[in-house]
This record gives structure tokens, sequence and C-alpha cells, in this order.
């Protein structure tokens, strides 16, 4: 306890680093503020009991609504949140893979990166004058139409309110980019992943409440000791969830020695850090996806049964395509984003190489093995963790809590966290303060 005391004093007595911290907690709050602004026009006393408040507690709405803090669940100015960009910065990475235009850009270094950012940013607003659209539908569909006011009150159009609508989506998740950048340039960096963190963590207090109070009333089984065991298991996911995100297969690089006057450059051995889990939480985002298309054959008679099952959140044969499909796009994102051949080429021109493996090609190969070696322990504990929900929900456990034990929920924030975590102690360890931890560094980090 003294250590973290201690630690604590250390990190407010950099000016840099307080003054860090709290210009981020600054622009989260502000966020946070946004994300309960309501769409102008729209009564905000009828979306509570709404289709779309109860609709948006699973599913793909669900996915949504956690991403925006419960913003799209309340018709926010921020109801899109930052989706439409994490969907475009997809696409531009894997166009980086498969359009020559792209991958170059990729190698141009921090000119290339600023370029892709500008796509990226294009892309986002195309994507939200597609979703847009799209969102304020799904209101039309979802909540009264009493609630409306801008249409059955002011006599507006339902097309020059759905515009207006559109341009201030548009305008709040611009902002919410915005907040993100310089949450990234002058915060703590991860601008976009703390807001994504920050959202989700806001849904925490109401998700514990109603477990403790269902547990407490009478009506929960096993009562309060169940409670304590069901915190306890929590607490033994969130460790293997670090553990998942920390593992890497470290392959030894020998670089050759140089010298160079009187200097002599290289002849030291380091790492790379081939992690366990190179894909993260995209192929359970990707899964999650992919299983919302056997809603549309509950439409037709003969397909229907068919629907029911592959919708049935907790049903077997649900969480059995659930797990297979999350495998199966861990391997493939793995694939998209690490580059063997780009590793060999790197390697070779900076005079390195990995002991009893032929520069170039054999280099490639050899990485390439190790990886789908590792990735497919990995792939399997990700898919575990990706049904842990269900089995939660099984167990008595209420959905909105249950989300916690699995899924995006615990992947974004064990990873957002460790991040955070790791730009503080760069700061701290630059100014010579001892790190988090009572050995000074966090253990199992890329490249340690």
């Amino acid at each position: 306890m003294k250590k973290l005391i201690q630690t604590i004093k250390n990190i407010f007595k950099i000016e840099e680093l307080r003054t860090r911290i709290g210009y981020t907690l600054l622009l989260l709050l502000v966020y946070r503020l946004g994300s309960f602004i309501v769409l102008p026009g729209i009564d905000s006393a009828l979306i509570a009991n709404s289709d779309l408040a109860q609709n948006s507690s699973e599913g793909l709405m669900g996915l949504l609504n956690m991403f925006s803090g419960g913003a799209f669940g309340s018709a926010s100015i921020f109801a899109l949140g930052v989706m439409p960009y994490i969907s475009a910065s997809i696409v531009i990475q894997l166009l980086g893979v498969f359009v020559p235009y792209f991958r170059k850009l990729q190698m141009e270094g921090e000119s290339g990166r600023r370029k892709m950012n500008q796509y990226t940013r294009y892309l986002t607003i195309a994507i939200i004058c597609i979703q847009g659209p799209a969102y304020m539908a799904t209101l039309h569909s979802q909540i009264p139409e009493a609630a409306f006011m801008a249409i059955h009150q002011l006599g507006w159009s339902s097309f020059w309110f759905n515009l207006v609508s559109t341009v201030i989506l548009l305008g709040g998740t611009m902002f919410v980019m915005w907040l993100g950048e310089r949450i990234t340039d002058r915060g703590i960096g991860n601008g976009i992943s703390l807001i994504i963190m920050v959202g989700i963590i806001a849904r925490l207090p109401y998700a514990l409440t109603a477990e403790v109070v269902s547990k407490f009333n009478g009506n929960g089984v096993g009562g309060p000791l169940l409670l304590i065991v069901e915190l306890l298991i929590l607490f033994f996911v969130f460790v293997a969830a670090i553990a998942l995100v920390q593992a890497v297969r470290k392959i030894p690089v020998q670089y050759a020695k140089r010298v160079v006057g009187n200097k002599q450059f290289g002849g030291v051995r380091q790492y790379i850090p081939m992690k366990i889990n190179a894909a993260g939480v995209m192929p359970i985002i990707f899964a999650q996806a992919l299983m919302l298309f056997p809603m549309i054959f509950a439409r037709f008679e003969a397909t229907q049964g068919f629907a029911a099952v592959m919708s049935n959140y907790t049903g077997f044969w649900y969480n059995a395509v659930f797990a297979i499909l999350v495998v199966l796009f861990t391997y493939f994102y793995t694939a998209v984003t690490v580059n063997p051949t780009m590793m060999a080429d790197d390697m070779r021109k900076n005079g390195g190489f990995i002991p009893g493996v032929k520069p170039g090609k054999k280099t490639a190969e050899f990485i390439d093995s190790v990886m789908s070696r590792v990735t497919l322990p990995g792939s399997i504990f990700l898919a575990m963790i990706a049904i842990l929900p269900a089995f939660a929900m099984l167990c008595g456990v209420n959905n909105q809590f249950a989300s916690f034990y699995g899924g995006t929920s615990l992947l974004i924030l064990v990873g957002v966290v460790l991040d955070t975590l790791q730009q503080i102690e760069s700061h701290l360890l630059m100014r010579h303060y001892d790190g988090l931890m009572k050995t000074g560094r966090l253990k199992g980090r890329s490249g340690m």
C-alpha cells in the first residue's frame, strides 16, 4: 500500500504528467456530458421505455450502444460515436494489405501516416452519410412518433428533420474524433480507445447495482453468497484476459557487428515479440456482426426455426458457431496485420538475423510458422472469452453485468488500461521514478 501511495505521489510531482492527466479527464468529461444531449426536436422522456432502449442491450445494436457509451440507445448527438471512424480505420488498414498505393503509404513513415489519417477522415464522413439516415430510420421505427416534436409540433417535414439530424450526427462524430485526437496529442495517449473505455465503464455501475439488488431482494438465486462468488470469478476472468493480452512468444534476433571509425555498432541480441493475440478484439466484433445474418431468415416461414436457434444467445449452436467464427477471424485478421515478409526484409536491411535461420525467404517462413502456432491457443482462448457472457447468463447473472465477463467489453477494458498504465509508467521511468509495479516495470509488455 505504501508503494502504491508513493507512486501516486510521484505521478502528481511531474508537472507535465499532471497536466496531461488533467487535460485527458477534462475532455473525457466533455464527452460524457455530450452523450446525454438528445437530438434537437426529439422528446427524451418518450425514449426511456421505447423499443430502442430495450433493443440496445443486445446484438449489433448493443455493440453500437456499448461503443457510444449509451448514446446510441438514447438518441444523443453522439449516437454514432466513434464506430464510423473505427469502420473507416479497418477499411483503410485492409486497403494497406491489398492495394499497392496504400501499402506504399504505410512504408513512407510519418508523411504516409498523415495521408492515411486524412483518407480515414474522408471515409468516416462517407460512412456517416450512410449510417446517419439508417440511424434516423431506426429511430422512426423504434420510438413513438409522438417523440418527434419537430415534426408533429413545429411542422417540419420528415425529410428536413432527418437531414438536419444527420448533419448533427456528423458533427457529433467529428467532434468525438477531435476529442480523441486531442487526448492522443496532449493527453496520455490512446484517445479513441479511452473514449470507448469510458463508455463501457459508464455502464458498469448500473449493471453492478442491478445485480446487487437482484441478489439482496430475495428474488435472486443464491443471494449475497452467490454475488461474492460472481465477483471472485470476474476477478479471475480479468486476470486471464490480462494474461491473454500480455502473452508473447519472443523470437531472438542477432545483429551483426559493424565498426564505423572508432565506434562499434550492433552485435547485440534483441527479440521480436509475437503476441499470442495479435488480432485484439477485432475477431469478436467481426463474428458478432456476422452472427446477425441469421435474423434475415426470420422473415421466411420455412427458416424461422433456424433463425430462432441462431438467435438464442445462450443456446449451444449459437455459441458453437460464434466460437468457430472467432477462431477463423483471429487467423484472418492476424494474417492481414502481421506481414512476415516485410519483417524479414526489414531485419535483413538492418543486419539482423534469427540464429539458425537463413535471412530472406527462410526467415519469413520461420516467422509465419511461429505466428501460426502461437495464434492457435490465442484464438481458442479468445473464443472462450467471447462466449463467457453466455455462461454467466445461464448461471443467473443479469444480461448487462454478464457482458463484463467476456467479449469486447472485457478485452477493451483490459487492453486500454494496460496501454494507459504503460504511458504513465514511461513518464515515471524517464524521470528516474519507480514504475507502477514493485519491480519497476510492468511484466509481459511487448519488446520487454
